[in-house]
């Protein structure tokens, strides 16, 4: 996923609560933190948070599902250039301690696209009809 390889580190269920990336393809601005993320209640709130950030001009770095941990996301910038992510949905791993496996990851590269082809046992249902696009 990245050249310079990923750990992910846990102390709860869920996948992973601190991701240490490695090197990406080219030299990042804030290379001493990748990003920042933050977990929602709802799925509806990450495409609320989307829409919002659209509406505001706001570039969007990353829409859509995850690989390992298989959440939904979005990711973009504050005003000095921090990457943040908003998510929505990350696997947990029991107390047997097994992951999804990667076979089994479904990237998507919008929200539409991991909306419309789900993870084995992920419920991409909106609850907010006004956020379902038709």
């Amino acid at each position: 996923m990245a050249p310079g390889g990923m750990v992910f580190l846990r102390c709860n269920p869920d996948h992973h609560g601190i991701a240490l990336v490695g090197s990406t393809n080219a030299p990042a601005e804030n290379v001493e933190l990748n990003h920042v993320a933050f977990e929602v209640a709802t799925l509806d709130e990450v495409v609320r948070a989307r829409d919002h950030l659209r509406r505001h001009r706001v570039k969007i770095d990353f829409e859509g599902r995850r690989r390992a941990g298989c959440q939904l996301a979005i990711e973009f910038r504050d005003p000095d250039n921090h990457r943040l992510e908003i998510y929505w949905g990350i696997d947990q791993i029991g107390s047997e301690g097994q992951v999804r496996p990667a076979a089994e990851w479904k990237g998507a590269r919008s929200l539409e696209d991991a909306l419309a082809d789900p993870v084995r046992g992920q419920d991409t249902t909106l609850h907010d009809a006004s956020l379902v696009k038709g």
